[in-house]
């Protein structure tokens, strides 16, 4: 790290330790029906009365369950009917993915260039790695948009907090600096308050680690990593120069010559996951 890093760590780590650092909370109706899907005896009327408690939500939810990416031959337009073509668990993971919008509201007028940023970094890369995760045993869409969407949630306290260090708040190349160093670990605490899974976690800590590798097959990091890549997400100081030897792209069998994303027939997927996204 930097040595402004390093000192802006020091005030980090003090905020976390005094209880003063905001991480950001999802919506209780987000908890709840993450929470009662785990239950194999909860009832889709269950899930759509909980669902019915956030008005906004749940409008949300009926638009992309009736966008092109979900839409059947019969438009939905009750949430119990959702619930039931949808099926709880992917209910509840779009419930989740809509819900993160409201994690990047900002809190004043300074910083919503900021937080929009951040929030259009973050549809870029899940809408990308939705579409990548096609070609990807063992990985869900849905489960894809949200690593993409979580993956730089740790840049939102860090933000916030050095709102109130004004140089440092103007000074962008410092401050990106800062947030590609310290948004790993702060990331990691958001994640863990909300209790989300070990391999969402491994996410936010190794996905700007390009030598990271593993056994097995493409996981959730190789995605990200491809995806901010061949997105653009990553400036040229900081990517690596030889992107063949980064094992993420070896382990997604895809040829570094090779932008895939220029395709038509991709570029139209990763369009559609964006405006779902946008409700």
């Amino acid at each position: 790290m930097s040595a402004m890093s390093d000192q802006f760590f020091n005030t980090l780590k003090q905020a976390v330790d005094e209880d003063k650092l905001v991480l950001p909370s999802l919506p209780e109706v987000a908890l709840k029906i993450r929470d009662v899907v785990e239950d194999e005896n909860t009832t889709t009327e269950q899930v759509a009365d909980i669902l019915g408690q956030d008005a906004a939500l749940s409008v949300k939810l009926l638009k992309v369950v009736n966008s092109p990416l979900y839409r059947g031959k019969m438009p939905i337009d009750d949430l119990h009917m959702a619930v039931t073509r949808m099926g709880g668990r992917l209910v509840r993971d779009l419930v989740i993915n809509l819900a993160m919008k409201q994690m990047f509201q900002p809190t004043s007028g300074v910083m919503d260039m900021q937080f929009r940023n951040a929030w259009n970094a973050s549809v870029n890369v899940a809408a990308i790695c939705q579409m990548m995760s096609r070609a990807v045993e063992g990985i869900r869409k849905e489960q894809a948009l949200l690593a993409g969407l979580i993956h730089n949630i740790g840049s939102l306290p860090i933000l916030l907090l050095a709102e109130n260090d004004d140089d440092l708040f103007h000074d962008s190349v410092a401050l990106n600096s800062i947030i590609w160093d310290l948004q790993g670990c702060v990331g990691a605490m958001i994640l863990k308050s909300w209790n989300f899974s070990d391999d969402l976690v491994e996410v936010i800590t190794e996905c700007h680690n390009f030598n990271y590798d593993h056994e097995g097959g493409a996981n959730l990091v190789d995605l990200v990593q491809f995806t901010l890549l061949q997105g653009g997400s990553v400036s040229d100081e900081r990517a690596p120069d030889d992107w063949s030897l980064i094992p993420a792209f070896s382990k997604l069998g895809v040829d570094v010559e090779v932008n895939v994303l220029e395709t038509k027939n991709n570029q139209e997927m990763i369009d559609d996951a964006k405006q779902s996204l946008m409700f």
